[in-house]
């Protein structure tokens, strides 16, 4: 992950203000380092109660009814960092699972091509999900 930009310092009248999305990666990369060590939580995504049913209702989490262009940038990038976020550790979930249906000790073991075959991946993409999985298992895992 790229190191964020440290936060605007109005005394430098040379260095560029940092935009909303730049903020919101920068909290986001502090909160990540002040976590290092403890278990990883899943993103949290704030879901609207059930939105009126019918015809025209293309609702996203509110988006389109933010009047604030910053604002809706700033929510914008939350869910996006958010869903990037929660997109990594379902792909970690899955090596961790394709690791445990390959492992050699289980009598009913899967195949590369099994395995591929399963979740629409190529055969190569598997043996590589296997090892990840492997080296995330060596390592403790994912934490729910």
């Amino acid at each position: 992950m790229p190191e964020p930009r440290p936060a605007h310092d109005p005394q430098d009248p040379h260095e560029e203000p940092a935009t909303p999305a730049e903020e919101v990666r920068e909290r986001l990369a502090r909160e990540d380092e002040a976590r290092r060590g403890q278990p990883r939580r899943p993103a949290s995504l704030l879901f609207e109660p059930g939105a009126p049913s019918g015809a025209g209702t293309d609702r996203f989490f509110d988006l389109e009814s933010m009047d604030d262009p910053q604002e809706l940038l700033v929510r914008a990038t939350e869910l996006a960092v958010a869903f990037r976020a929660a997109a990594e550790r379902a792909t970690e979930f899955q090596a961790i699972a394709a690791a445990q249906l390959a492992d050699p000790r289980r009598f009913d073991r899967l195949t590369a091509a099994a395995l591929a075959e399963r979740a629409g991946w190529t055969e190569d993409y598997a043996r590589r999900m296997v090892e990840y999985g492997e080296g995330l298992i060596r390592g403790g895992g994912v934490t729910p």
